[in-house]
């Protein structure tokens, strides 16, 4: 890993959910490992980065309108323009969704659910690159 990790909370709202039941779609997911992936390419090389591509995306679990996540990404290792970064999204908190408690009722989750993981590919191109902005991802 270089540099360290990068974690974003945040909770997933009315507006996420795409399907019945408060569903939110997968792809919200990658929303969030998008803005992960800026942070990461901003603090290693003071750049936003494109996004090229992701070699691999597994959605494990459903999220719902309600939940707390946990967005988890790092660089595993970089090119010349190339940057490899891994993506992880836990839930943290649910909505209890007891008939028996109140509809604003949550649960903390004892340990944090994996609901998805990425792998993907972003540039910098060279003259864009403008080194580390932050001490901890200096080479």
């Amino acid at each position: 890993m270089i540099g360290e990790k990068v974690i974003l909370r945040v909770r997933m709202s009315e507006k996420d959910a795409y399907y019945a039941g408060g569903l939110v779609n997968g792809s919200r997911i990658l929303d969030f490992f998008g803005d992960i992936a800026t942070e990461l390419c901003i603090r290693h090389d003071g750049d936003e980065s494109l996004f090229r591509a992701y070699d691999t995306v597994d959605f494990l679990a459903p999220i719902y309108a309600g939940d707390f996540m946990e967005y988890h990404g790092w660089i595993e290792s970089a090119g010349k323009s190339s940057r490899k970064m891994v993506f992880e999204a836990y839930k943290v908190i649910e909505l209890a969704k007891d008939p028996e408690l109140a509809d604003s009722a949550a649960n903390v989750l004892e340990e944090p659910l994996l609901v998805g993981k990425a792998t993907g590919t972003l540039i910098v191109p060279a003259a864009k690159q403008r080194g580390p902005q932050d001490p901890k991802f200096k080479s």
